[in-house]
């Protein structure tokens, strides 16, 4: 069976199962209703636009953790010594890293929606912001994940992800707002296009990583 081959049948795997349940998918939607209400109370109108782009980057990364804190744990160890001898490492992380850059995107635009139905959107280019969207999805998703299979061959601990992938996640959120905040006013292309291929670097290299050392993190 090919590389492709097998990431098909995980990603179909994991979209059934979610199906299935809606588990995960309903607890992050309740998150971010809860974060977003809970904003709303706090500051009633957001007057400030770098505030406004700040809490909703804040509000995304705290989904996207909730969204990947299962993403390998949810898997026994019955399972992983069966994958073990009829999967490759590689189609493993790439189906996890697909799939779950997927759910996230379909998480932050619901998150962009209801986060502009209560405070209002203040972006000129919508074009541009959904595509930051996207590249920092596929970002946060990149790192969380494979922080997240490290925390589940170390007993599964929570505690272990959140310290592991904070340090890491902060330059790339760090870009996002910077990015974003280019189209709140008027845009500079030069520095747009200079962060936007900062972006893609760090996505490019959080996915050499993975691709790189979860065999070996596999083979433990």
């Amino acid at each position: 069976m090919g590389l492709l081959s097998e990431i098909k049948i995980l990603i179909l795997k994991d979209f059934k199962l979610e199906i299935r349940n809606l588990y995960s998918l309903n607890s992050i939607l309740l998150y971010v209703f809860s974060s977003v209400f809970v904003s709303y109370l706090a500051f009633e109108k957001i007057i400030q636009p770098q505030t406004w782009n700040a809490l909703f980057w804040i509000i995304l990364l705290f989904a996207a953790v909730n969204a990947i804190s299962t993403s390998f744990t949810s898997e026994g160890s019955k399972k992983f010594y069966y994958y073990f001898y009829i999967l490759s490492p590689r189609s493993i992380i790439l189906s996890k890293l697909l799939y779950n850059s997927l759910m996230l995107l379909v998480v932050a635009v619901l998150t962009f929606v209801l986060y502009s139905m209560v405070f209002g959107s203040i972006i000129n280019n919508l074009p541009l912001f959904l595509l930051i969207l996207l590249f920092g999805s596929f970002g946060l998703l990149g790192i969380l994940t494979m922080v997240s299979a490290i925390a589940s061959r170390a007993g599964n601990n929570f505690a272990l992800m959140s310290i592991l992938s904070f340090p890491v996640i902060l330059p790339m959120l760090i870009v996002l707002i910077r990015l974003s905040s280019m189209t709140i006013g008027i845009i500079d292309i030069t520095d747009f296009v200079k962060m936007m291929l900062a972006l893609v670097v760090l996505d490019f290299i959080v996915v050499a990583m993975a691709v790189v050392l979860f065999p070996f993190l596999w083979k433990e």
